[in-house]
């Protein structure tokens, strides 16, 4: 909804940042193909162990 006195290209913005913090279009990409389940637990491993990594790395430096 537009409020009175409000541009159109002001709601646009409040638009895209309430769809933006709610997270839809990541929820949209992740449907918009199949992946394998096998696929899948490579993906979520991969993204595990890049998430040590940068963990690792705040904590202890840039030695890793």
């Amino acid at each position: 909804m537009v409020n009175e006195n409000e541009s159109i290209e002001s709601a646009i913005r409040r638009f895209r940042r309430k769809v933006q913090r709610e997270g839809i279009m990541k929820d949209v990409r992740k449907h918009s193909v199949y992946y394998k389940p096998g696929e899948k637990r490579r993906m979520k491993e991969a993204q595990a162990r890049k998430r040590m990594r940068r963990r690792l790395r705040r904590k202890y430096g840039f030695e890793f």
